[in-house]
């Protein structure tokens, strides 16, 4: 891992078209990579080391200790089959239990149980109480909703009982079809600010993209805005340097690191803050696949051109998006948050869109799968088409079963995926989901130019999502999440028009894509499938 990320810091020096920042750059993301992954590696290796001299050592004890530790991996078993999880993730897990009886349920309880961040699945409950607040959103059963589409109607309804997250009228919405539009527009909003500024990012890195943004956020904090960010430790852990946070409190911006990634043996990697957003004074919000990274702007070829794709809320939607956000800092920082201090000022604007936004989040320590659930809601009822753009395609039975009976039953159903890969094992497994799926009728592309991190879906010119959640298992059932789901907005057609666009300059594959297999490959390729739902 460490080889990996020295090439890709080679491979971004070297394209630097100032050499007299080359060696800063080299320097400062070494530095930042022997602070965090030696580091980190360093302690699991040593705790690691000792767990293996301590079951040595036992030797009058191993046979207590085996039956302790074959006690431990049953019942570790029937708690698995017991939880209401997806059946593919009960079995990557009870596979290496019967495998390994003795460490397997060790194993469980370091890297699988989901106890870390329990606080986490009140954040629902809260999102319900937050909306008691006085607020712009309009009941999931009045005559706005309803009169859109009965099945809309239907499907906004399971988004707010799922989430506790309620649609809005009088939303202008804006579609960025790159980073490298999101970018400007990005800018311009922060430095309007007003009131406060809340980011929430998975990765930031520091470069031409969050350089221009920090100094925004310095200028607006120094002006008497408030600023909050937040940003998740394992994503930016090869991209910050440690106690980041702590420069950024010096800046004036408050700064709040989620599940900090340390060196003890635990389940924390698992849960990860997988969402973006910024919110601007409750009236702008903008959500994506859009980290703040330079990659994501084009600035520099990673994997090819970056296609990403992200949305700007203008008016009540944007305040949805601000209590989402809340919901989640207070929990994690074990706060409270007066929200009449934060309620948006009504400006009497009216909205040029007519039709309903929802903005909505999934936090999976709820046990609810709302971003598998609209997924699956839009396939189950697309009539004449479904568009959808997504950097993985790791599907389970449910969502598999949904695309191809819409493809069988006639929708036009197109999958955008990536033509050159950020994780090659990843790619691989992706690929090995495309034959079935075209069997049943599907048309998969791959972005030739590039890496496609849009996460997008469009069906019908009626209702479209954009957000961060990936077809995979992580963002699926192990990730924070959001997203917003339109329906009759002007950006339902230019999301359809963006896929269509990329889908111009994308190569439509076949069913051999694999190519001829030998043995071994078919081999990995088994593991791999059974092992998805822990990727």
């Amino acid at each position: 891992m460490v080889a990996k990320a020295w090439r890709i810091i080679m491979k971004k020096a070297g394209e630097s078209s100032l050499r007299q920042n080359a060696r800063r750059y080299i320097n400062r993301h070494f530095h930042i990579v022997f602070q965090r992954l030696v580091y980190v590696f360093l302690f699991a290796t040593i705790q690691i080391a000792l767990l293996v001299w301590l079951f040595l050592r036992m030797n009058a004890l191993t046979p207590y200790f085996l039956v302790f530790c074959m006690l431990i991996s049953s019942a570790a078993a029937v708690h698995i089959i017991n939880k209401n999880n997806n059946p593919a993730y009960k079995i990557a897990w009870l596979i290496p239990l019967l495998v390994m009886p003795v460490f397997g349920g060790l194993l469980y309880l370091m890297f699988g149980a989901r106890r870390i961040h329990s606080r986490l699945a009140a954040v629902t409950d809260t999102l319900r109480t937050q909306y008691a607040f006085p607020t712009t959103a309009v009941p999931t059963d009045s005559t706005a909703v309803r009169a859109l589409s009965a099945s809309a109607a239907l499907q906004s309804a399971y988004i707010s009982r799922a989430s506790g997250c309620l649609p809005y009228t009088n939303t202008d919405t804006r579609y960025f079809s790159s980073g490298d539009a999101f970018f400007p527009a990005l800018c311009e909003a922060l430095r309007g600010a007003k009131r406060y500024i809340f980011m929430e990012y998975f990765i930031i890195e520091e470069g031409e993209f969050w350089d221009t943004i920090l100094e925004i956020l310095t200028e607006r904090a120094a002006a008497g805005v408030e600023v909050r960010v937040m940003y998740d430790d394992f994503g930016s852990m090869l991209t910050l340097p440690l106690h980041y946070d702590k420069e950024l409190s010096e800046r004036g911006i408050r700064t709040h690191v989620f599940n900090p990634f340390n060196t003890v043996l635990s389940p924390r990697p698992n849960n990860r803050d997988h969402r973006k957003i910024t919110v601007i004074d409750g009236v702008t919000a903008f959500i994506g696949g859009i980290n703040i990274a330079d990659e994501y702007i084009n600035a520099y070829a990673k994997h090819g051109h970056w296609k990403d794709s992200g949305i700007r809320l203008d008016g009540g939607g944007a305040w949805g998006v601000t209590l989402q956000f809340l919901s989640v800092w207070d929990a994690d920082t074990r706060t409270g948050t007066d929200l009449a201090l934060y309620y948006p000022e009504s400006d009497g604007t009216v909205r040029a869109e007519n039709g309903i936004v929802q903005p909505y989040t999934d936090v999976p320590m709820d046990g609810e799968p709302v971003g598998e659930t609209v997924y699956f809601q839009m396939i189950t009822r697309a009539e004449r088409y479904l568009y959808i753009t997504t950097p993985y395609l790791i599907l389970d039975h449910e969502l598999m079963t949904a695309l191809q009976t819409a493809a069988k039953s006639g929708v036009d159903v197109r999958i955008v995926t990536p033509h050159i890969p950020d994780k090659k094992t990843v790619f691989f497994l992706t690929r090995s989901y495309y034959k079935p799926l075209l069997d049943a009728g599907v048309k998969i592309y791959e972005y030739t130019p590039g890496f496609m991190h849009a996460k997008t879906m469009v069906a019908d010119d009626r209702t479209a999502v954009v957000g961060s959640i990936n077809l995979d298992y992580r963002s699926l059932y192990l990730h924070l999440e959001n997203a917003v789901w339109m329906y009759g907005t002007t950006a339902v057609a230019e999301v359809r028009d963006d896929i269509l666009d990329t889908i111009a300059c994308s190569t439509r594959v076949g069913a051999d894509v694999l190519g001829r297999m030998t043995p071994l490959k078919r081999l990995w390729l088994s593991v791999l499938r059974t092992f998805a739902p822990l990727m």
